[in-house]
């Protein structure tokens, strides 16, 4: 069986690399340059930079700091974050990226994703959806800025599949980001089966194993991986990863 795609998926503070607990406490990994230099010589399929500050402090994207990660980078690469307008999306692709990751601007303006999509093809857009356990106990769509998602997490995954025309969804657990505790595979299996475009997994990836389950057991089309990426065990130092591909093939 072919190996799927494994994405480094590192989180931006726009100045410097960051890894979260469950989206909170911030911790300092490096810079992005140099991180994608070391994934150049590991061959990686693809990478993510997300920046998790840009919506929130309502700046727009750091198109010359992206442009030189997008020169850098000798694989795909996308990029999400403060991103709102058509012409923020145009700039981005023209600088080389080739993915640009929509959040919060989904709620807010789902109009000018659509034009992009119409411009640019539903290849052009990955559809980050935060999710976690609810009050009530059931997972549920999540705003890290504060937006209401009426929709279950199942109606939502359509609605971006069906109406909005994105051409994947990227699944993160809010619950478990930064755990080293595994996929939230449950949820990934219940999306997959709702929608026909292909689902990255996100979130909680510790080890070898949970990237084989969520790929080969799940289905996964692929699997990001974040602390995994970034430092050598749990509880240890930064380290610049990248797992083994052998070891996560099953034949």
């Amino acid at each position: 069986m072919a190996l799927k795609r494994i994405i480094p998926c590192l989180l931006y503070n726009g100045s410097g690399l960051v890894k979260t607990v469950k989206f909170k406490n911030p911790s300092y990994i490096g810079d992005p340059i140099n991180a994608i230099k070391i994934y150049n010589e590991k061959e990686v399929d693809e990478l993510m930079v997300i920046d998790i500050n840009a919506t929130k402090e309502k700046r727009k994207p750091n198109f010359n700091k992206i442009a030189d990660m997008a020169s850098e980078a000798f694989m795909p690469f996308s990029y999400g974050g403060g991103v709102k307008t058509f012409d923020d999306f145009n700039n981005l692709y023209k600088l080389g990226v080739e993915k640009v990751i929509v959040n919060s601007l989904i709620q807010e303006n789902p109009d000018v994703i659509k034009k992009v999509i119409e411009n640019y093809g539903s290849q052009a857009i990955v559809a980050c959806i935060d999710f976690k356990k609810s009050f009530f106990g059931g997972m549920q769509p999540y705003s890290y800025i504060g937006n209401k998602i009426k929709l279950s997490l199942v109606d939502y995954a359509k609605y971006l599949s069906n109406d909005i025309g994105v051409g994947e969804l990227m699944l993160y657990s809010v619950d478990n980001d930064g755990t080293w505790e595994g996929y939230d595979n449950v949820i990934t299996s219940t999306i997959l089966n709702a929608v026909d475009v292909p689902v990255i997994a996100c979130g909680g990836c510790g080890n070898i194993y949970h990237l084989k389950e969520v790929l080969y057991k799940t289905n996964a089309n692929a699997a990001a991986i974040g602390s995994m990426a970034v430092y050598s065990k749990k509880g240890m130092g930064v380290l610049i990863n990248f797992p083994n591909r052998e070891k996560i093939i099953i034949e």
